[in-house]
């Protein structure tokens, strides 16, 4: 193995991928057998040798832009449905796909386009990228009383990423608001790197009102005018190609998913293979629910009959049902193997830190001296962080990845998140189980929990929080990260003075105490609070006061500039000189 340049995996206790030990084999001049069968799977179709024979297909069109920048009430104006009022605070939580029919500008026949409206909030980031990896035409939404903001830059740098492979159309929306300044916001737009038109780039800008419907018109004949440009054209018979956009469950029709056609035709009673999900056709409907017959490319349908959940984002294959039994089987055999492979390497690369901790700690102990009893020192291992653990509920798989990588964002070197599972549906028993075994909480994204549930949450001792707006999840987590912060502890002093004189006082039984003449020079000094001896700037002495007096007379506090007499329990080794502190113990949060 030494001279096959493995020297690496020479030791008794390495694992061997399959890749070295094919490898190895081949050095031994051996022919390691390759299982075939294994490696078939499921591809999709071949690229048409000419495409502009092709019909044209409807183009895929996607909303993008910050968060509250007005993007579901425009779509919401287009397609005459309130949208924007279903969504929770008025925030897209979700990718939404349905198709709008409107007049083309050349002959005036209705053409269909799919509209996409992806989330604008921070955590949605995977969903927007997924949104413009599937679009042909990105809308980019700037409100006109806001300007560029984090997700617009965001949006801008996904379009300069794909360059050459979408074409994108500006949308200023907000115009109708008094005050407001397109030329700043297309000014703006220049700086981050978009070439507007009016610049003399290849970009075109509208400005509309998604509120009163103002530019709407001109914004179509814009979306429309540049799909034709674009040539957009596909296969509308042969097998299906297209992508999963959302998956969730819903009742009385089980595992369903939102499926962008963009090859193909999708017909009930179809085989389909998603990562290693599978369905056979048993409905399709549009975005309204009204029942298709067929979905052809360019359409977004939400396709019942999945046998279990496909992720978003996965492709989504035709296949006959042996294929795809075949491709399943196979693809959840190289999944395993993954895994494996990176347990091997995990367990790897623990093996060789163990053997080196013990070589280190081997070293240490023979260089310490021995301690009597015949013992040497020892290295102590440092813990790592808290763990606040959490179990994902949401109500498509979407949403579920937004949260738990919101989630995961949260935390410090000395507190983490982690996500103990993150599924589609409702709070179930087995949920409230697993979060009691993980010692965690259960957070609910648009996701309800039964009453049923929230009582067997309450008797497990299970927390279960419950939203349908991201952030205020967010908050509500951070607040639980930072209660497992370590609390600090601030020490703020109510009352100085400073010892003038020293008396020793004779009490009964040839008893003695030593009290010490005071004077109040800041504050006020009070006899219930903690008292600390500072000297020279050090603080030699902490604990609480055993008398407090002036003329005689008991005092529970003195003020600024008067003059007292007092005592320290158990500590009399005051001096002249010494300033003596009453203060008050406060904890606060930690800092994430």
């Amino acid at each position: 193995m030494v001279q096959a340049g493995m020297g690496d995996a020479t030791s008794y206790d390495h694992v061997l991928t399959s890749e070295y030990a094919s490898m190895l084999a081949l050095e031994f001049n051996k022919n390691p057998i390759i299982n075939d069968e294994a490696a078939f799977d499921i591809f999709p179709p071949t690229a048409h040798p000419d495409p502009s024979i092709l019909p044209l297909r409807p183009p895929i069109v996607t909303i993008m832009g910050h968060v509250d920048h007005g993007k579901t009430t425009l779509l919401d104006t287009l397609r005459s449905a309130s949208v924007a009022k279903g969504e929770a605070g008025g925030i897209t939580q979700h990718i939404g796909a349905f198709s709008v029919p409107v007049p083309h500008p050349s002959n005036a026949s209705i053409q269909s386009i799919t509209f996409l409206d992806t989330p604008g909030h921070a955590a949605f980031s995977a969903m927007r990228a997924r949104g413009a990896s599937v679009t042909d035409i990105i809308v980019l939404v700037v409100a006109a009383d806001d300007g560029v903001m984090p997700q617009t830059k965001e949006v801008i740098e996904l379009i300069k990423k794909d360059e050459g492979k979408v074409s994108v159309v500006v949308a200023i929306n907000k115009i109708d608001k008094p005050g407001v300044d397109s030329g700043a916001i297309q000014n703006a737009l220049l700086a981050e790197g978009l070439q507007l038109e009016t610049f003399g780039g290849d970009i075109p800008s509208v400005e509309v009102s998604g509120l009163t419907g103002q530019g709407l018109d001109h914004l179509v004949e814009t979306i429309s005018a540049v799909a034709e440009m674009s040539d957009l054209r596909a296969e509308q018979t042969g097998n299906v190609f297209g992508y999963v956009l959302e998956s969730k469950v819903l009742r009385g029709l089980g595992p369903v998913a939102t499926v962008l056609v963009l090859r193909g035709d999708l017909t009930p009673a179809t085989n389909l293979i998603s990562g290693t999900a599978h369905a056979r056709v048993r409905q399709l409907s549009d975005s309204t629910g009204k029942i298709v017959k067929t979905a052809f490319p360019g359409m977004a349908v939400t396709v019942s009959g999945w046998k279990e959940l496909p992720s978003a984002g996965e492709e989504v294959l035709q296949g006959t049902e042996a294929e795809i039994k075949k491709a399943i089987a196979n693809r959840r055999r190289r999944l395993q193997l993954a895994n494996v492979v990176q347990d091997a390497e995990a367990i790897n690369t623990q093996r060789r830190q163990d053997r080196e901790k013990k070589e280190e700690d081997k070293a240490t102990a023979q260089s310490l001296p021995v301690k009597s009893g015949g013992t040497r020192g020892s290295v102590n291992a440092s813990s790592g962080p808290k763990e606040l653990r959490i179990v994902v509920k949401g109500d498509v798989s979407g949403s579920v990845e937004a949260v738990v990588g919101a989630l995961q964002g949260i935390g410090n070197k000395d507190v983490t998140v982690k996500i103990v599972q993150g599924l589609v549906g409702d709070v179930t028993e087995s949920d409230i189980m697993m979060a009691k075994a993980a010692e965690g909480l259960i957070v609910a994204f648009s996701a309800s929990a039964p009453r049923s549930i929230q009582a067997l949450a309450a008797q497990n001792d299970v927390p279960i929080l419950t939203s349908s707006i991201i952030y205020r999840l967010m908050d509500d987590v951070k607040e639980r990260v930072i209660g497992l912060l370590p609390r600090v502890i601030e020490k703020r002093v109510s009352g100085e003075a400073t010892v003038s004189q020293l008396f020793k006082i004779q009490l009964k039984r040839r008893q003695s105490l030593k009290v010490a003449g005071c004077r109040v020079s800041n504050g006020l000094l009070e006899k219930n609070k903690q008292v600390r001896v500072v000297r020279a700037g050090d603080v030699v002495f902490e604990g609480t006061l055993q008398t407090l007096r002036h003329l005689k007379k008991d005092m529970q506090e003195i003020r600024k500039d008067m003059e007292c007499g007092l005592s320290l329990h158990g500590y009399e080794d005051l001096l002249v000189g010494d300033i003596i502190q009453s203060f008050r113990i406060i904890e606060k949060p930690g800092i994430l």
